[in-house]
Order: structure tokens, then sequence, then C-alpha cells
């Protein structure tokens, strides 16, 4: 059985993100061009928060060295990032979202 969360995501506007606790996590919400993903929070490089990151379209840039990750899948876009950051499943339902964060 797999643990998810539901956050209400009403008022996040494409372009902006918001960071959530939920079980322990740290995680980003995206609304990335009106779809919503949630990557962890916290850069696989310099290992800092991303709630201060900036998203234009799919792609976050890290506050402190300016690198890059797509929130689709975390996949790194721009260096000094060079491992993905965990991305979590996420469906859509009416102005809320349901994460799932795993077993």
């Amino acid at each position: 059985m797999s643990l998810a969360v539901t956050i209400d995501v009403a008022g996040l506007a494409p372009g902006q993100t918001r960071a959530v606790s939920a079980h322990g996590l740290e995680l980003l919400v995206c609304n990335a061009e009106g779809r919503y993903y949630a990557i962890e929070n916290r850069c696989p490089h310099g290992m800092v928060r991303l709630d201060a990151a900036v998203l234009s379209g799919c792609i976050l840039e890290c506050p402190v060295h300016g690198g890059r990750l797509d929130v689709r899948d975390g996949s790194p876009q721009r260096h000094p990032i060079r491992r993905p950051a965990h991305t979590y499943p996420v469906r859509e339902s009416g102005g809320r979202i349901e994460v799932t964060l795993g077993a």
C-alpha cells in the first residue's frame, strides 16, 4: 500500500511553486505550464532548499549555483547539477492534487 498526501493547489498559478512538508518529506509543488509536479525540495548538487528557485516553463533554476532541473522528471538540465532530483507521481482532481510518496 502506498502513502499519499492531498494538497490544495488553488491559487498556485503557472510558474509558481509551493513548499510542502508531508510525512517527514520536504516537497516542492510546481505549476509548470498548467500541470502540477512534485519534486524533493532540495537541490541534488548543493543540498539547499529549492523553494526560492525560479520556475520557467518546466525548468527550475537553483537559487544558489544556477543549476537547472526539469520538474517533470527531475533530470539535470544545466551544471553544476549532475544527478536527478527525486520526483513524485501527481494526480490532479478539482483544485487539489494527490502526491504519491511511496510505500
